[in-house]
């Protein structure tokens, strides 16, 4: 193995419920539209790939806001202020990193490993999950690849495959720590081993591709583990 990749919502942080949907949400009523995503409604929404496309498919299920003509330029608004709603409760610290990040990042970096972020979030959004949360030392250490960096979202392999082809790897080499089926559907389609660490929205979905499945990285999660599966790949 020589590179560990990482999702970032779900697997950093367990963002989707109380980060993402709240943000959603406060900039819907910012612009005055009868719009308020339940738990269970973004567990739905959450089977689209991109809060663009998650916007999007709500609007063409429930009807698009009268007030807006322009659905390309409203989606696009609510975006960015729903990004920079999340990036306030990213910097106020609400969101914690699940178990065994931080470690497993360590351990990686301590090994020379490659670390990189693949996500289908807006990418400053991304970068300043991993800036705060992870710390400026270890963030130096990670590469990130998010938002419309690539013209297909997950299930769509080609961020993972983007991130391979950067860090100068073959697919086979990386590792990638999921925690949902299109994620984990997607990371296999590139060719890499993947772990899924189950998160709040996603503990019932098929994880039967996944080369090992925890609650999250500090139930038996560490670098020689993920050394071993790669070597299983490659053999």
């Amino acid at each position: 193995m020589q590179a560990l990749i990482f999702d970032c919502d779900g697997v950093l942080v367990d963002t989707e419920r109380d980060g993402h949907r709240v943000s959603f949400n406060r900039a819907f009523a910012g612009l005055g539209i009868d719009a308020e995503w339940s738990v269970d409604r973004y567990g739905t929404l959450l089977t689209t790939a991109g809060g663009k496309e998650r916007m999007a498919r709500h609007f063409k299920e429930t009807g698009w806001p009268a007030a807006f003509a322009d659905h390309d330029a409203l989606i696009a608004q609510l975006h960015k202020r729903k990004t920079d709603l999340f990036m306030e409760l990213i910097a106020a610290g609400d969101l914690p990193l699940r178990p065994g990040v931080k470690r497993l990042v360590d351990e990686a970096i301590a090994a020379k490993i490659k670390l990189a972020v693949c996500s289908t979030s807006n990418e400053r959004a991304v970068q300043a999950l991993v800036d705060v949360m992870l710390g400026p030392a270890r963030a130096a250490q990670i590469s990130v690849f998010a938002g419309d960096v690539v013209p297909a979202k997950k299930p769509d392999p080609a961020i993972y495959l983007l991130a391979a082809r950067t860090l100068g790897l073959d697919p086979s080499q990386c590792v990638v720590v999921e925690d949902s089926h299109i994620g984990l559907t997607a990371a296999k389609a590139a060719g890499m081993s993947c772990i899924v660490t189950k998160s709040s929205y996603t503990a019932e979905e098929d994880f039967s591709q996944a080369d090992r499945v925890v609650p999250d990285l500090d139930a038996g999660i560490t670098l020689a583990t993920c050394r071993s599966l790669a070597a299983r790949r490659v053999a």
